[in-house]
């Protein structure tokens, strides 16, 4: 596991603190979002050889659920906290997936290294701009044609919700601001989940 990040930034943690951590391979569990990952993964459509991304991939779970399925692919990984990427590690040893200390917002990759990147529960945590810079970093790192998939909660107007990066989220902000950031996206895919609420998975492609 090598640290990658040139700076550091704030980040919020998976669990919203640092100290929920240890609790959030059991709520991924209790939620079923492991089927979200399977569907993650098949809507990608892998091939023998292909390069993938997870960026945010927190405990390894994603990465985990593509390696069970597509063991010919190449797998990595991005996550500012060192101790979830610590848990992926033990996780995805004998997948043999690199993990990288670092930010959605600056990929320490060059242009065109994936053909697949994921990202699940992650963009939610972010203000608006730096949803933004991640797109537009994905974008980069990805391959012509190159595949984004990506799931994140989907919220409703609610009287007082007044948090930017909450409200990024409603309707089909995110497959808009996906759009703007200079890709081909599909319907969303609706899943629900128990803790979670709705998810959307959005199948996007670089043009």
């Amino acid at each position: 596991m090598t640290d990658v990040s040139s700076q550091e930034r704030d980040y919020l943690p998976g669990m919203g603190k640092h100290y929920l951590m240890p609790l959030y391979d059991l709520l991924h569990r209790v939620s079923a979002l492991g089927r979200v990952h399977a569907e993650m993964v098949a809507l990608a459509r892998l091939r023998s050889g292909q390069r993938v991304l997870d960026v945010g991939c927190g405990t390894g779970n994603l990465l985990r659920a593509t390696a069970k399925r597509h063991p010919d692919v190449e797998l990595f990984g991005v996550d500012p906290d060192l101790k979830m990427l610590a848990r992926a590690e033990r996780k995805l040893r004998s997948a043999g997936a690199r993990l990288d200390k670092g930010f959605a917002q600056e990929l320490k990759f060059p242009d065109g290294t994936f053909d697949v990147v994921f990202s699940s529960l992650m963009l939610h945590h972010l203000d608006t701009a730096s949803k933004d810079e991640m797109l537009a970093e994905v974008r980069r790192v990805l391959k012509p044609e190159g595949v984004l998939v990506l799931a994140d909660a989907v919220f409703h107007h609610h009287h007082g919700t007044t948090k930017d990066h909450l409200q990024d989220n409603v309707g089909d902000a995110v497959p808009k601001r996906i759009e703007a950031a200079g890709f081909t996206t599909g319907p969303t895919v609706l899943r629900k989940l128990r803790m979670f609420g709705t998810i959307g998975i959005e199948v996007a492609r670089v043009h």
